[in-house]
């Protein structure tokens, strides 16, 4: 047994099945991007707190293959390549895999049964019937979605010796990589092949989330999980997809793109709503004073929220403090404010407010 797998770093968020799949069974590499935010902004990768930093875009997300890698990219950094490795060759008794058969299973999406073998903080490495690869935690139908570093130890280590029914969810041969997936394995086989062929963009359809990822949230359709990227989650502004969908949560969702070559499901959660910045001109004027609930406290200043998907910015020389004083003392998320607005950009989306109600 392998100890130390557990050294470091942050829980594992694996890509699911929409990263998975390509006619050749091969990956790209590409640049990564950064999850938009409300009015165009876009989180830059960072190790400062949130906010520190912020470009703003006015910019929708575009579905195309750079789109998905980048995704992969994203996510591969939160994980590190050590969690998801799989043994070498050597290491694995010079055994190698049948590749053919793999592939088979992959593309018939049919299910398989293997051993585990060990496991290291990613998830499980898993043996038999000529195959062997790993099983991300996400993949893993009863592991917790949240559990610190000693407890998912216990939970991967109490997997060991078990047998356990798997599909094939990527194929890597160039790499020497077989991902397999638990959860998957729930629906029967060619599951995933029949949703890939009937969903059409701009269907509604309803699943569960499955997981909660810095970059998004995964949804089962019921034997194919689809992505909210953080940018559909809301018309608003967030800052982590788990401010708007928890683990095991049944949800309504928009298909944005299917693409049944690659496996690939993109959703949407914030289409199913009118976009509030398509009438807030109309409805806000320069100097206007409304209600507002502050949301998020940032270095700069406080955001507040007017309306649902509706979020402005009250820059720290338009809130009155007392000598001395932090922003933490005066406002705290949650408090129900009047503020005025001073200036509406419908183009950027963007809203700029005041705690000043009485100024001219």
């Amino acid at each position: 047994m392998v100890h130390n797998r557990f050294m470091g770093g942050q829980s594992p968020a694996i890509i699911s099945s929409s990263r998975n799949c390509s006619n050749d069974f091969s990956r790209s590499a590409n640049r990564a991007t950064t999850p938009a935010l409300a009015g165009g902004a876009r989180e830059v990768a960072t190790t400062k707190p949130f906010r520190e930093v912020m470009i703003m875009e006015n910019e929708i997300p575009v579905y195309d293959e750079g789109w998905w890698t980048s995704l992969l990219a994203e996510e591969e950094s939160h994980l590190g390549p050590a969690a998801v490795r799989q043994p070498k060759v050597e290491e694995r008794g010079k055994m190698l895999a049948d590749w053919e058969q793999a592939k088979a299973l992959y593309r018939q999406d049919q299910i398989v049964t293997l051993t585990v073998t060990d496991y290291n903080r990613g998830g499980l490495l898993v043996e038999g019937e000529g195959l062997h690869g790993f099983i991300p935690c996400s993949h893993l139908v009863d592991m917790p979605a949240q559990v610190d570093e000693i407890g998912r130890e216990d939970c991967l280590s109490g997997y060991v010796g078990r047998k356990l029914r798997l599909k094939v969810i990527e194929c890597v041969p160039e790499e020497g990589r077989i991902v397999f997936s638990e959860r998957a394995a729930r629906a029967a086989a060619g599951k995933r092949t029949q949703l890939l062929n009937s969903l059409q963009a701009g269907q509604r359809v309803s699943g569960e989330v499955t997981n909660v990822t810095d970059f998004g949230a995964f949804v089962d359709l019921g034997g194919l999980e689809g992505l909210i990227h953080i940018s559909e989650l809301s018309w608003g502004r967030v800052s982590h997809p788990s401010q708007v969908l928890n683990v095991g949560q049944r949800v309504e969702v928009l298909v944005q793109e299917v693409s049944p070559d690659r496996c690939r499901v993109a959703l949407s959660l914030k289409r199913l709503c009118p976009n509030p910045w398509e009438t807030a001109e109309a409805r806000y004027s320069i100097n206007q004073v409304v209600p507002a609930v502050i949301t998020t406290l940032a270095p700069f200043g406080a955001f507040a929220r007017l309306e649902e998907g509706l979020e402005g910015l009250i820059h720290t020389s338009e809130i009155c403090m007392p000598p001395n004083a932090t922003l933490k003392d005066v406002l705290t998320p949650g408090q129900d404010v009047q503020v005025r607005i001073l200036q509406v950009e419908i183009a950027r989306q963007r809203l700029s407010l005041s705690l000043k109600v009485d100024a001219e």
